[in-house]
């Protein structure tokens, strides 16, 4: 939402449009940085707890955006309102891990994961009519007041960590709680953020199967950023030298609507291809006495998929985003985007914790995202110029001609991921 007010915010504070982009890098910065901390804090007090302490100072950091006089003060608030906010996208995972089954687990995290992959495209649409009806501020009070809605949804909620509710009820009961994880000599902040910073930039380093999926889904996101600062430039005619269909402001933000349709689908033939593939071969080798998990590679069908439509629709929109082709063309070539964007991703996350199991896997899924935000934080930064240097159809294509370069990534895991992972010292076994 905060993107649709680039414009008046480079205005208001006299600032050039690079650097009125600042607030939303800092933004996606913070969403990485921040389950540093509340990834640790989860472990020890609980995921309820985390939901409910976090995000009241994120949504003050809201506010402080909302009435900033500088534009110093609105980076810095945007900032600890993305790191102060990430806690829910950090816990969620594990909320979610905890109330699903390895063999439900697919739904759950489609589901799950398709609401921060929705948001992008449904906050341009609201924010694109708030900004041109109201001003830049206001994207920050819609934000603030969906977020209490969300808090105030989440306060009934019940703690559902497995070691926190034990811990509780053999303090209740006078007697011994669950073993602790940590080892002796260490303490529980020192290994909890070994585990949740050092191992996960140690993985990125040192595992093939986290350095090349983490690349890959961090471009991927990226790309969905990029967009952030490109679509004006198509449909709004926000650089004069690129003048093609004449949005106004509202209008320009409903194009980001054809990536949330593709993200609404990719769930959907996400939960399709899970039964259709990954339950009906697990209950096949149920039915023969073998009750063993299938190997990771089962969870990368929809990646293998997701992987052909991303270039399909790079290519797409790059080369029909012309004046003489009508404005429904590029809209439609954001659909195919969105589906392959989550189909990879929602694959790259179950891949990694089938393989290294649940404790490693959660480290592995956090290099993922640190890599995916500081990339995905950076990448606005420079979406402009690109496209200014280069042209809407050259631009667009060098970032279909990446995916092409990345396309192999799940057909190659696929096919050699079971000698990979023999050669991993963190694979689950």
């Amino acid at each position: 939402m905060n993107e649709k007010g680039i414009p008046e915010v480079s205005a208001h504070f006299d600032v050039s449009r690079t650097a009125a982009i600042l607030p939303l890098t800092v933004y996606v910065l913070g969403l990485g940085l921040g389950p540093v901390l509340s990834a640790p804090l989860s472990e020890t007090y609980g995921r309820r707890a985390v939901y409910l302490v976090f995000f009241p100072p994120s949504l003050l950091f809201t506010l402080g955006a909302g009435f900033s006089q500088s534009f110093g003060s609105l980076v810095v608030c945007r900032l600890f309102a993305g790191i102060l906010g990430s806690g829910c996208l950090a816990v969620g995972a594990g909320t979610n891990s905890d109330l699903f089954a390895h063999f439900h687990r697919a739904v759950a995290s489609a589901v799950f994961l398709m609401a921060p992959f929705l948001g992008p495209a449904l906050g341009p649409a609201i924010g694109g009519y708030v900004a041109m009806k109201k001003s830049w501020r206001w994207t920050q009070w819609v934000i603030l007041f969906s977020g209490l809605l969300a808090y105030a949804v989440s306060i009934p909620q019940k703690e559902t960590y497995k070691r926190i509710i034990l811990k509780r009820r053999a303090k209740a009961l006078g007697v011994a709680g669950p073993p602790d994880p940590v080892p002796p000599g260490m303490s529980r902040m020192h290994f909890l953020l070994v585990v949740t910073l050092v191992r996960p930039l140690h993985m990125l380093v040192t595992e093939s199967i986290v350095a090349f999926f983490s690349a890959y889904t961090a471009f991927n996101f990226s790309v969905l950023f990029g967009f952030f600062t490109a679509f004006p430039l198509v449909f709004e005619s926000a650089a004069p030298e690129i003048q093609i269909y004449h949005f106004n402001t509202g209008e320009g933000g409903l194009v980001f609507l054809g990536i949330g349709v593709g993200v609404v689908l990719a769930t959907l033939i996400f939960i399709v291809m899970d039964r259709l593939i990954y339950r009906r071969k697990t209950l096949r080798r149920r039915a023969e006495g073998d009750f063993t998990p299938l190997p990771p590679e089962e969870r990368l069908w929809p990646a293998m998929l997701g992987s052909v439509l991303l270039p399909i629709s790079l290519f797409w929109f790059g080369w029909s985003a012309r004046a003489d082709v009508h404005w429904i063309s590029p809209v439609l070539a954001t659909i195919p985007f969105g589906i392959g964007n989550l189909l990879v991703f929602c694959s790259c996350i179950l891949y990694l914790i089938d393989t290294y199991g649940p404790l490693t896997g959660a480290s592995a899924a956090a290099a993922n995202g640190l890599l995916r935000y500081a990339i995905g934080a950076v990448f606005p930064l420079f979406t402009v110029q690109m496209y200014r240097a280069m042209g809407v159809p050259w631009a667009t294509s060098l970032l279909g001609f990446v995916t092409v370069a990345l396309l192999p990534i799940p057909w190659v895991l696929y096919k050699f991921g079971p000698r990979i992972r023999e050669r991993s010292s963190y694979t689950y076994r």
